[in-house]
């Protein structure tokens, strides 16, 4: 662990990725905000963030969660990936700024967990205003917010954090109606542009979970690099 961070929780948990496995993803406060510098040490190491707190899992009886992240220099979309990237260049307003919590923020957030399905058994139905802004907005680090429209209507909120190097995707939801539009790839490669526009190396994209149908696309994003047993490993296209 790095210094200067407190442990705030620790317990085993169900795992939100995997039916029957428990998970262990211990939260650490970092006592001062992360300067660019340190984001990439800890996202490097595999930390991610949620809010205002670091974690990186510490499962007792599985290593399903690898940390994956795209060398932009090497990243080459596929054919298909263009021209999603092409066409929501040419449909979508993007605008990029700082987090915000409000009503239709949190409505498109609920409407794309429930209709994706996406709600853990048992835990409340929707997410309020505090609770987004606990997981979106606070932050121990410098966060951006990406959001598209089509037209005046707010269809995708893509949240970032950003470093000296790199930018980690931290959460992205949309507008399940667009189909067309492949919003949740849309985003992914809107993130690489910006990565060559502002010169910086990589792009986190979270956890891969091999065997969670909600965590295993991001391997269609090639190459790529997964931090398996503490080195990060690249995965090119066979």
């Amino acid at each position: 662990m790095f210094r200067e961070e407190l442990v705030i929780h620790d317990e085993l948990d169900r795992c939100p990725y995997l039916p029957g496995q428990v998970s262990r993803l211990p939260l650490r406060w970092p006592l001062r905000g992360l300067d660019p510098q340190q984001l990439d040490e800890r996202l490097a190491s595999g930390d991610r963030r949620t809010g205002l707190f670091l974690y990186h899992t510490r499962c007792p009886n599985c290593s399903a969660c690898e940390p994956i992240r795209l060398d932009i220099a090497t990243f080459r979309p596929d054919e298909t990936q263009r021209r999603v990237l092409r066409r929501g260049q040419r449909e979508l307003t993007w605008q990029v700024g700082e987090p915000i919590a409000d009503e239709q923020r949190v409505a498109l957030y609920n409407r794309h967990k429930r209709e994706r399905g996406l709600m853990v058994r048992g835990e409340d139905s929707a997410i309020d205003v505090a609770g987004y802004s606990r997981f979106l907005v606070e932050t121990c680090c410098a966060t951006i917010e990406f959001s598209a429209y089509l037209g005046d209507e707010l269809v995708l909120v893509a949240v970032a954090d950003r470093g000296a190097t790199a930018l980690n995707a931290v959460y992205c939801y949309y507008d399940p109606s667009h189909p067309k539009l492949s919003l949740g790839t849309f985003s992914v490669l809107q993130h690489v542009e910006l990565c060559r526009e502002w010169g910086l190396r990589y792009l986190y994209l979270g956890l891969y979970v091999a065997d969670s149908s909600h965590m295993n696309y991001k391997s269609r994003y090639l190459p790529h690099e997964r931090l398996i047993d503490g080195r990060w490993r690249a995965f090119a296209k066979t």
